[in-house]
């Protein structure tokens, strides 16, 4: 095994570790661990891929900066050693379909990468995903759903969420959010970059609906008025 090999391994076992120490009995959760038992990740199933910078490299850095809840240490420092060795990407046309209005706030800054899943710089497989999902301060990430039941847990300080209400509500760090196939969500992120860890536990290559709403104008207007 490659030390680049061993830096992302180290990185996927720091999360698969958190979910065994942190969320056993969450709904979600316990669905991912399950799943998980049913993947082979020993070291010769790990892959070799050329990595893949972004162009949000320093969003990346201030993000992966400000995991600071004690709990999350180990994957932050895992992923801060793993983060030049994995394959970057943006999502806007993957997941969705063409012409779907994200907002240019999520255009301009969105990035994930894909540890376990189709292509992924891990360990492959065609059923299941697991990654890092990071987006640029001051963003809404539009109400949408998916076919796919989703996972997260948070990584950065601090983020609110909507699941079709008008209502929002913080999450910490540290917390989990179990998304059901097909309910409605939306993040909203502060002044620091959002990132944390994702899983689609099925329906992984379904693409995601953009559900409107009248008060994005409203939200994201609110968002750029955000302190430093």
């Amino acid at each position: 095994m490659t030390d680049k090999q061993h830096r992302i391994q180290a990185l996927i076992y720091s999360i698969v570790t958190y979910f065994q120490n942190h969320g056993v009995g969450m709904c979600g959760v316990d669905l991912t661990l399950d799943r998980l038992k049913g993947i082979d990740l020993s070291d010769e199933k790990l892959i070799d891929l050329p990595p893949q910078e972004t162009r949000h490299d320093e969003v990346l850095k201030n993000a992966i900066a400000g995991i600071v809840a004690p709990e999350l240490r180990d994957i932050k420092i895992h992923l801060a050693a793993a983060k030049d060795d994995l394959i970057w990407r943006e999502d806007n046309a993957q997941f969705y379909p063409p012409g779907a209005d994200l907002g240019e706030g999520y255009a301009k800054c969105n990035l994930h990468t894909l540890l376990i899943g189709p292509a992924a710089c891990g360990y492959q497989h065609p059923g299941f995903r697991l990654g890092i999902f990071m987006m640029g301060p001051r963003t809404l990430y539009r109400d949408h759903n998916h076919d796919a039941p989703e996972l997260y847990l948070n990584l950065s300080k601090r983020s609110g969420w909507r699941f079709g209400t008008p209502d929002w509500q913080d999450y910490p760090a540290g917390s989990f959010i179990w998304n059901a196939a097909g309910r409605p969500h939306a993040i909203r992120v502060y002044e620091q970059p959002f990132l944390s860890v994702f899983v689609w536990l099925e329906n992984v290559n379904s693409l995601c609906n953009v559900i409107p709403s009248d008060d994005w104008a409203e939200v994201e207007q609110d968002l750029a008025k955000q302190p430093n």
